[in-house]
């Protein structure tokens, strides 16, 4: 090789490792690197007990999980495997202890529906994870309300069309404060239910689940890779319907404390 094309080579790397240096150290106030757009506040939801804040990855959904259920929205309730969907991390909506939060009824339905769910939240990740494996996973539980545009969501599913319209909106996703499994252990059992301006609507156990947590996290993994942060709403029981304004929604899962929401 050529003196000179030594030199050229020499010079390339050292402006090379440069701005790799600029990019990576702090540097003066503006020049860290290149300027974020419209950076948004990460989603956290309280976790009870502790000063510290989950952070939420990603939301997924199971879809008809009780056998019950699977029957009133007319699907056949047999032990298929599970199947998912998603909602965005801004359609959480935190709901304290003790108080009652207003829940704004969203725009394009005239159909709009509570289902109430055990909330898995992930403390770690993983891939193609057994069932065996699976809770070792589970940070804490939550519970939730899968809220729902259901004329919207029955509208696209005849049209062959994804439901994202009837799932994926503004507050959508209700949810308690977390409930750290180490103070709750795993639920698989116990009552969960939820009523209407005080009346009983949904009303079951947890361990009428078709897939249980463990069983729903493992077949998730093979579909997707999981990671800290992580949330799951595992389900609704039979007898979900529709709510108008003026409605206060109290939600309960054994082991978490309830949730009492006003649709406005």
């Amino acid at each position: 090789m050529s003196a000179s094309r030594r030199q050229f080579l020499n010079a390339g790397a050292a402006v090379g490792a440069a701005t790799v240096a600029a990019c990576a150290s702090p540097g003066p106030s503006g020049a860290a690197g290149p300027k974020v757009l419209f950076g948004q506040a990460p989603v956290t939801v309280p976790v009870v007990g502790r000063d510290e804040q989950f952070q939420v990855r990603r939301i997924y959904c199971v879809g008809r999980n009780y056998a019950a259920h699977a029957r009133e929205m007319g699907s056949d309730p047999t032990r298929e495997p599970p199947f998912f969907f998603q909602k965005p991390t801004d359609a959480i909506q935190v709901v304290p202890p003790g108080v009652t939060v207003d829940h704004p009824y969203p725009p394009i339905t005239k159909n709009y529906h509570y289902e109430i769910e055990l909330v898995a939240c992930l403390g770690k990740g993983g891939r193609n994870v057994t069932a065996a494996q699976a809770l070792d996973m589970v940070f804490g539980y939550a519970a939730g309300l899968d809220m729902t545009r259901r004329d919207l969501q029955r509208a696209m599913g005849d049209q062959k069309k994804p439901w994202e319209v009837g799932k994926s909106f503004d507050k959508s996703a209700v949810i308690s404060h977390i409930h750290p499994a180490t103070m709750t252990g795993h639920l698989a059992k116990g009552a969960i239910w939820l009523k209407v301006n005080g009346n009983v609507k949904q009303n079951a156990n947890l361990n009428q689940m078709t897939w249980n947590v463990a069983e729903q996290i493992a077949n998730l993994s093979t579909f997707y890779e999981l990671f800290p942060g992580d949330i799951i709403y595992s389900g609704t029981p039979e007898n979900v319907g529709p709510v108008v304004r003026g409605d206060v929604m109290t939600g309960h899962v054994e082991g978490i404390y309830d949730i009492s929401v006003k649709v406005v």
